[in-house]
């Protein structure tokens, strides 16, 4: 059995949070960040977080924010962890009385372990796929081949996963935790209940 964690991210709706959550997820993932088709506002994310039973953590996505906007999101929204999926410096990603982790776009010859150290504050590094001009939630996988062994940060691993491939994913990075999103779709912020169902039961079994 995985002791792998799972994250299911671009939530918008509430009934697809509680199927995230009826399916055994680790964590949601809100979208603050407006060019998304994914992105709630702050009155959809705080109906679908008051909805949701005890210990699936609120993690709130955002790329390139202000502190000001961060700071008026998180007044008014209870999130657990941030997630920082644009050009965000160390300093950018604390100060906010959360944990946060740091999303990076995997390209051939990055140095991943001195990514790691130079977040230093992050609770984990969530690696996805370098689409040009994209932050991410492209739906594409990246060469897995790329992650070594051993990094120093617990790794989310993100981009392209699917009931059909994250199995192998696990089985080859061996992440802390995988992080789906439109893997679960029947469209783009819609999730599939039965989707999320199989992909939580391939993480389960791997």
């Amino acid at each position: 059995m995985s002791s792998v964690r799972s994250k299911i991210c671009g939530i918008t709706r509430i009934e697809d949070a509680l199927a995230a959550a009826d399916a055994g997820a680790d964590a949601i993932g809100l979208v603050f960040y407006a060019k998304s088709p994914r992105a709630v506002d702050v009155h959809q994310a705080r109906a679908i977080i008051a909805a949701l039973p005890p210990f699936v953590t609120t993690v709130g996505l955002f790329v390139n924010a202000s502190r000001c906007e961060l700071n008026e999101i998180l007044e008014a929204v209870p999130l657990d962890l941030l997630q920082f999926h644009g050009d965000e410096t160390p300093s950018d990603c604390v100060g906010f009385n959360r944990p946060y982790i740091k999303a990076l776009r995997v390209r051939p010859g990055d140095d991943l372990e001195a990514a790691c150290q130079h977040y230093a504050g992050a609770s984990g590094i969530l690696l996805d796929t370098f689409v040009a001009g994209v932050p991410g939630g492209t739906g594409e996988a990246f060469d897995w081949s790329l992650v070594p062994a051993r990094l120093s940060k617990p790794i989310i691993l993100a981009g392209g996963l699917s009931a059909d491939n994250v199995a192998q994913a696990i089985a080859q990075v061996q992440p802390y935790a995988v992080d789906v999103s439109g893997g679960v779709e029947q469209a783009k912020g819609i999730k599939d209940a039965a989707r999320i169902e199989a992909f939580m039961r391939a993480v389960r079994q791997a």
